[in-house]
Formats: structure tokens, sequence, C-alpha cells
């Protein structure tokens, strides 16, 4: 009898220490959503969401108890231009680009009155971050990781001057979650001198919530929105602008070369737990060996994903994608969404998520596969039955977050 109740209490004690152990390591670090490609913040588009459209996502995961915050850095910005802006918005204070960088591409160094409260000014090494991106903003993220890591050099071999670009910030990112996100590029990297997606959207929304709102945040190209100006002709005056003919802009950092580099300089940090979802809409046509819109795709990007169903993208080497990358969801080929494989380094290590297994930092996991369009899965263009779908990923995730160990 004694040695039963021995047992017994002895796999009470193991069973207490466990629950301790789960309690002590779930974390409570806030979730920042970094929007993607012609994104806008949260007040900017009126009542219509980026996260959720006419329903929102960042009050969905906040009633469920979480923190969370959606960050507005310039939609047509290059990633090193987004990163230091999402930096500033979390931490706060003046936006600093560089010395150095700012010289190389002739840009303002410190625009006058970009400076931000900070959403979580208190984020440190001891108060880290969860980053969640959806598209661009997956890129972004991972740029602002090089620069938390990095001293940077201005253009004299001087250590640069501001706190984010001449200090090492190690451990101040818990993890990073890229949605829909082109890692290694998307064929269709041209759309930003072409045709912008989501431009009807924006059209229609304007003669609802005024033409006031919508702003490209490009005050470092000394680009400035006029005072009742449309957003029509704002937009037109953009697609004219020098700054496409940089290597300072959206449309290098998507283009196939431009995720080379990116994923050359922005490596994996162990210390770092990684999280993509892969979005696809698109469906194999056996006669022409070509991928072609799903009947579910939103309208207004269906003729992105024919073109991308067939197109080839050429690296500066010489060598050019094949038709692996024709599946897409209207924006990003879907074989660029597991994770970044192209940099010269070699590719991040990646394996697919399975629920109850022990995590390994510094390694990225995919969530699964959906099928969806760039669009929807971040909530547009969906009815309420299918955002509460959608949301059910989003709560589960926000779960997986919070259980990481701090």
């Amino acid at each position: 009898m004694n040695q039963i109740l021995n047992r017994i209490k002895y796999s009470i004690i193991l069973l207490f220490i466990l629950f301790a152990t789960l309690l002590y390591a779930q974390n409570k670090y806030p979730i920042i959503l970094v929007h993607g490609f012609m994104g806008w913040g949260r007040e900017e588009m009126g009542s219509y969401r980026y996260w959720g459209g006419k329903n929102d996502i960042e009050q969905k995961l906040k009633d469920r108890g979480y923190q969370v915050y959606t960050a507005n850095v310039g939609p047509l910005s290059s990633n090193w231009d987004r990163a230091i802006e999402l930096y500033y918005q979390i931490k706060g204070g003046a936006v600093d680009y560089g010395k150095g960088h700012s010289q190389l591409f002739g840009t303002i160094q410190k625009p006058k009155g970009k400076v931000y409260k900070g959403l979580y000014p208190k984020w440190d090494k001891n108060h880290p971050v969860h980053l969640v991106g959806h598209s661009l903003g997956g890129q972004t993220i991972r740029m602002l990781d090089y620069l938390l890591k990095t001293s940077i050099l201005d253009s004299l071999n001087i250590n640069e001057k501001s706190d984010l670009l001449g200090n090492i910030h190690i451990g101040w990112i818990k993890s990073i979650t890229s949605i829909s996100t082109p890692h290694n590029g998307t064929t269709l990297s041209d759309i930003v001198t072409t045709g912008i997606p989501f431009l009807q959207d924006f059209i229609a929304l304007g003669s609802v919530v005024g033409s006031t709102f919508y702003n490209f945040d490009l005050e470092q190209w000394g680009f400035k929105r006029k005072e009742e100006e449309s957003f029509r002709s704002y937009f037109g005056r953009m697609q004219k602008h020098p700054a496409w003919g940089t290597k300072n802009i959206v449309s290098w950092d998507v283009s196939v070369q431009g995720a080379r580099q990116l994923n050359t300089l922005c490596i994996a940090n162990p210390n770092i737990y990684y999280f993509s979802f892969v979005t696809s809409n698109t469906v194999y046509d056996s006669t022409s060996g070509r991928h072609v819109p799903n009947k579910s795709m939103s309208y207004i990007i269906r003729a992105n994903a024919r073109l991308m169903g067939m197109k080839k993208a050429y690296y500066n080497d010489g060598s050019e994608t094949d038709s692996s990358w024709f599946e897409n969801d209207g924006i990003v080929n879907k074989i660029s969404m597991y994770g970044p494989t192209t940099g010269l380094n070699g590719p991040d290590p990646i394996s697919d998520y399975r629920e109850g297994e022990l995590l390994i930092s510094g390694q990225w996991y995919v969530m699964g596969e959906f099928q969806s369009d760039h669009r929807r899965f971040v909530g547009h263009s969906i009815n309420k039955t299918e955002f509460d779908t959608l949301m059910i990923v989003y709560n589960k995730h926000a779960d997986l977050l919070w259980s990481l160990p701090q």
C-alpha cells in the first residue's frame, strides 16, 4: 500500500513540476502586425482595415487577451527603409535611415516630422516581440532582424550614430511569422510600375472615406501628397517618381534578384522562431502546362495570376525560374513562400510544422498550405462566415506564439 501511495505522490509531483514548467515557459509578448506592399495603417482607410478588410483581425485577437499592435510603414519603400520605420514605430523616436544609406541613394537621412511615440516603448531584450508580416511585410521583419543584430558602418566606414544602426541588439525578437511572403521574390515584381494590387479597392473606398487618408510615406524621397489631391492623381505622380530606377524601392526587393540579395544578407537567426503560411489559388491546366486562376480568386488579381502562371524570371547570372514557379496566389509564387532558399550562403532550414513537436529556433516551420488568394488570407473580399473561419487560423497561431518559451 505504501508503495502505491508513494507512486501516486511521485506522479502528482511530476505533474505539478510539468505544469509549473509550462506555466513559466509561456510568454505574453506583444504581437506586431506588419502590412505588405501598398498596405496602410489602422486608421488610414477609415474603418476598412488592412488586417481584416471590413472586419478587424487586431481587435479579434485583443478580445482573446492578446496584446496586438498594427504597424504602418512605407507601402512602396524598400525593406531597409520599412525596417527602420518599423523599429521607430515600435520603440519610438525620430527616424534615421542612416548616413551611408541616404548618401548612396540620395535620400533624406532624417525627414522632418517622421517621429513616433512608440507602440511598445519598453521593447528590448527583456521585453521582446512577435512580428507577423503579410506579403512584403515578411521580408521587412527579416530585414529588421538583420539591422538589430548588426552594427552598420556609414560610407566612411564609421559606425552609424543612431541607436538602431550603431549598436547590436540581440534577443529583441522572439518570433517571425510570414504570410504569403515573396521570400525568394515574385515573377510579377514589375506589377508595381504597371499596376497596383488593391488599387481598384482604394479608388472605390476614396469615394466613401474621402481622399485625405492614404499616404505613400515617402518623405525620405521628398515626395509629399498635395492638399486636396485625389488618390488617383497622387498614385499617378508616384508611378513617375525617379525612385523606381533605384534599388532602394519595393520593385527591386520583390524581384528574384533583389530577394536573392536580401536572402544572402538576412540569414536565419538562431535565437528566433520562424513560421510561414503558404497560400495558392491557381490550378494546373494540363493542356497548356500553365497555371490558371481558380474560380474563387478575387477578380482584380486574376489577370496577375494568369500571367504568373506562365511567366519566368531571370537572375543576374542568366539562370531562370522554371515551371515550379507557376502556381501562385495572384501576387506571389507559392514556391517563394515557404522560406528563404536562394541566398548565396545556401537556404535557411525549412520543415513542416507538426503539432505537439518540440520547436527549434533558427529554422522555418511551414504552418500549412491554404487555398486562398493573396487578399483573402488577410480578410479582404470574404464574408462573415469566411472571416470567422480565418480567425480560427489566426487564433491558433497566436496561441502557439504565446506558448513559446520566454
